[in-house]
């Protein structure tokens, strides 16, 4: 009988966190969206501001979207002249995408709003409870990696 709870524990988890996860995403991307990038593209934008040069090889792993994908995100950037490519000057192989003064002008205006955003976002939440949620949430990820 104990099994048997636990599984409908775990599936009820499982609903619950995905729908929670669903619902803070569509709000997530209406306020990204606001800014006139989609999801993508400020994911990459923000991993160039906060990180520095990245070669574009790698942002596909560190942004978790299609390697694929990159080259036509960082495309649509540079069109809005918010990154360019800049080629590795020790290795023919590697460019990079770096932020330009429009892209980081643009970031230091919009990722404050960005951050405001999501706290309110989480605001269902006091702050010991995001930091339970948090060690919750690693801890069952960590989990799963290793199944």
């Amino acid at each position: 009988m104990d099994n048997n709870n636990d599984e409908e524990l775990s599936l009820k988890l499982f609903i619950v966190l995905s729908r929670a996860f669903q619902s803070i995403k569509k709000r997530v991307e209406e306020d990204i969206r606001s800014y006139g990038l989609n999801p993508t593209e400020f994911a990459v934008l923000e991993l160039v501001y906060h990180k520095g040069d990245q070669p574009i090889q790698r942002i596909g792993d560190k942004v978790l979207i299609a390697s694929s994908s990159i080259t036509y995100v960082v495309d649509k950037l540079e069109k809005k002249q918010l990154i360019k490519r800049r080629p590795c000057p020790s290795d023919r192989r590697i460019t990079y995408a770096t932020i330009t003064s429009k892209g980081e002008n643009f970031m230091n205006e919009v990722f404050p709003k960005h951050k405001t955003a999501i706290d309110e976002i989480c605001a269902g939440l006091d702050s010991k409870e995001r930091d339970f949620m948090i060690h919750q949430l690693k801890k069952l990820g960590y989990f799963a990696q290793k199944l």
